[in-house]
């Protein structure tokens, strides 16, 4: 597994990525995953709105985008899975490169921006799944979109995945789509918010809608959505998205080197966002994102008040195994 993990460091990283999930795919169809990694069902379980997670780990949106790799990841063991984030339209996302790794740092800086084949296509794959755990489901919007047209393909993508999603994530914090992070101004948040909640209760949606939540605000803007979340009655916060900020990352010879920057060097900017969630409201659920790796950084995000825990570069930098070891 080391010298796989070591071979796919080699290559380019979108294309080690694909070959990395494709092959897990491959070992899932000849019923091989459990052989090869092993799982016992480590871990507590946890009940919210009707949900069973069979454990607290599951895997942060990004990874699978299209929902073409449900079945092997959760074969992995994992406690639930979000895919996406998915748009209405299909789009290619930004140029390349756009995804840079620092192995040495357990990190990863990305711009993708929200690459897909759209939420129809998303759909499609969520209705063959066999994987029986919980599913969420993140959606945003295109890059074209701005002004109420933003606002609609949220609605439009939230009212086609709410007949299959256990949970759905609005993705208001990524740093990789023009304008998107505006979406923390009280000014464009609200009326998001309100046609969320609207066609909610127009479609009788009661499974969980989480806001994921960008580490880069301040703490009174924070307070702001997060009063919000509980005026629109959703149930909960992620914390959270990638950062913008690099200072704790050390890279030369790429200066301009823009997007946004997970794993390790996360870690203390997710904990605090996690911290000022939990002060401001002790009883919302929270899901904890960000620079997870051990055990200790696991136990971490739920001593911090997170109820689940997800994890995105680490399994990429690790593998399966990633489960057993937060876990065990």
């Amino acid at each position: 597994m080391k010298f796989a993990l070591l071979f796919l460091r080699l290559l380019p990283p979108e294309i080690s990525h694909s070959i990395a999930l494709n092959f897990l795919n491959f070992l899932y169809q000849l019923n091989l995953l459990g052989f090869l990694f092993s799982y016992n069902d480590y871990g507590e379980s946890l009940d919210f709105k009707g949900l069973t997670f069979k454990n607290r780990l599951g895997i942060a949106a990004g990874l699978d985008k299209n929902g073409d790799f449900i079945d092997c990841l959760g074969a992995l063991g994992f406690g639930f899975i979000e895919v996406g984030t998915v748009t209405p339209i299909a789009q290619s996302g930004n140029s390349k490169p756009r995804v840079f790794r620092f192995p040495s740092q357990g990190a990863i800086v990305n711009r993708l921006g929200f690459n897909n084949k759209g939420v129809d296509y998303l759909v499609e794959k969520i209705k063959l799944r066999s994987f029986k755990g919980v599913l969420g489901v993140n959606i945003g919007a295109n890059k074209t979109s701005e002004g109420q047209k933003r606002i609609d393909d949220y609605i439009e993508c939230f009212l086609k995945v709410i007949p299959y999603a256990d949970y759905v994530t609005v993705n208001i914090s990524s740093p990789n789509t023009p304008n998107l992070r505006k979406l923390h101004l009280e000014e464009n948040f609200l009326p998001l918010f309100e046609a969320l909640h609207l066609a909610r209760m127009e479609r009788k949606y009661t499974n969980p809608i989480f806001i994921k939540l960008s580490p880069d605000e301040n703490e009174e803007t924070i307070s702001v959505i997060l009063t919000a979340v509980k005026k629109f009655d959703f149930d909960g916060v992620i914390t959270s998205n990638t950062t913008v900020n690099k200072e704790n990352l050390i890279f030369s010879g790429q200066h301009n080197l823009s997007g946004g920057l997970s794993g390790k060097p996360l870690y203390a900017k997710s904990n605090n966002l996690l911290k000022i969630a939990h002060a401001h409201d002790p009883q919302m659920f929270k899901i904890g994102v960000g620079g997870v790796d051990s055990k200790e950084t696991f136990d971490m995000k739920l001593d911090l008040g997170a109820s689940l825990v997800q994890v995105y570069t680490s399994f990429i930098y690790q593998g399966p195994s990633i489960v057993k070891k937060l876990l065990k």
